[in-house]
């Protein structure tokens, strides 16, 4: 229970990635406020995170607006007492195209959610750690960061920038006990990629396992790490297991090699 008692805030929160954070910190122990923009789903995801409401909170949250974060954050404080960590998931992806033929409002896009937004969200968070003594900031990069894996450059480069401005804030927020370190997934195994799978394997005439293989046949794990898996990493930064680590980043990718 390396989350005991705290109160950890994650965006994002829809069928992947962003729900298996809060899992994750609801059962390390945790209260958890999630936030998404879509009302319906963010309500259905936290009945099933917690049946009681005691721990878990949400709220309908537009990253690329300040207002609405500052809003997310008070109702952290008021249901929960502070916001300890942040883990913020929220992001803009589909960015796709090369140099000819990229549409310039897509990679704005990108970065107005992917930096802007993520410091929308990150400045009211870290007033609520700075006035409880301290906390924890968790930002999710991506591999496509250090090597071209699809046509995502927009992306990738709006993940870059905010690997830049994490080593800014973590050293503009250390001196008031707050931590900013960024995990950085590659392929993850959940919704989005398993239907991605499905599309290949019915569109080559092979099996999902094959379609699958072609991905992760080199990888040292020889498997595909799990959006879970990737939780657990998040879970023990936004922890006091690393309350000496700042301003790092960890590659959580089953050993993947990229050139």
């Amino acid at each position: 229970m390396i989350l005991n008692g705290k109160t950890v805030l994650v965006t994002g929160v829809g069928g992947g990635l962003g729900r298996e954070c809060a899992a994750a910190a609801l059962r390390d122990g945790a209260n958890v406020v999630i936030a998404a923009r879509t009302a319906d789903s963010l309500e259905a995801i936290a009945a099933e995170l917690d049946p009681t409401g005691e721990r878990v909170a949400s709220k309908v949250t537009d990253i690329t607006d300040a207002d609405s974060c500052t809003a997310l954050v008070d109702l952290a404080k008021e249901r929960f007492g502070t916001v300890d960590a942040l883990v913020q998931v929220a992001a803009f992806e589909n960015a796709w195209g090369g140099l000819y033929d990229l549409k310039f409002e897509d990679w704005r896009a990108a970065f107005e959610t992917n930096v802007l937004g993520a410091i929308n969200v990150i400045r009211p968070a870290a007033t609520a750690m700075k006035e409880s003594g301290g906390g924890a900031v968790v930002l999710i990069g991506s591999q496509s960061m250090f090597a071209p894996q699809m046509p995502q450059g927009g992306y990738a480069a709006s993940k870059s920038a905010l690997l830049s401005a994490m080593y800014y804030l973590c050293d503009e927020l250390g001196p008031d006990n707050i931590r900013c370190n960024m995990v950085i997934p590659s392929w993850m195994w959940g919704p989005p990629v398993e239907m991605l799978m499905n599309w290949r394997a019915k569109n080559e005439e092979k099996t999902v396992e094959e379609a699958l293989n072609d991905v992760v046949g080199t990888f040292p794990l020889r498997r595909m790490t799990e959006d879970g898996e990737v939780a657990d990493v998040v879970a023990f930064f936004a922890s006091d297991r690393a309350k000496a680590v700042t301003g790092q980043y960890l590659l959580v990718n089953s050993g993947e090699m990229f050139r």
